[in-house]
């Protein structure tokens, strides 16, 4: 298996302290979509068709999504999108938006943690980080990215200069 471990990439690939809106988790959460279905004894909601959830800067966009919240515990969230693909945006503190795509994406709230798998993609300004699965670590700012048994993870940065601009 190709590992990457790229988290001094990460501090070259994106010029903020951090990649998320830091009062993001703070904000309520709102979601769109077609249909849904909850299922009471297990904490869990499914959203499908043409779904949008929003938290302050984040926006994510599936054709089916998961919300699970364990032990009935707010704050505890996980979320799971599915799309071909799944998209996600989300503001950084120094106002740059960052931007990601898989087949599933995970983020889990209380860990501040994000898992994209198949065909993921990170983006920001004109810089790209794809594999099949890209985890992020929201609290300790480290990334990883695998490109699993037959493919290579692929790296583009950008010059400071372009960024800049």
């Amino acid at each position: 298996m190709k590992l990457s471990h790229i988290s001094l990439l990460a501090g070259l690939l994106l010029s903020s302290p951090s990649w998320a809106l830091s009062s993001d988790t703070e904000q309520p959460i709102h979601i769109n979509s077609n249909s849904q279905n909850f299922d009471m004894q297990s904490n869990q909601v499914t959203f499908i068709g043409d779904v949008t959830l929003k938290q302050g800067s984040i926006e994510i966009f599936a054709d089916k999504l998961i919300v699970i919240r364990p032990q009935g515990q707010d704050g505890r969230e996980i979320l799971e999108a599915y799309g071909k693909p799944a998209r996600f945006s989300q503001l950084t503190d120094d106002g740059k938006t960052l931007k990601g795509k898989a087949d599933k994406l995970r983020y889990e709230l209380e860990k501040e943690f994000l898992k994209m798998t198949n065909k993921a993609e990170l983006k920001q300004d004109d810089s790209i980080i794809k594999g099949k699965v890209i985890t992020y670590n929201m609290k300790t700012q480290k990334l990883i990215a695998d490109g699993g048994k037959d493919e290579r993870v692929t790296t583009i940065l950008q010059p400071t200069q372009l960024n800049n601009k």
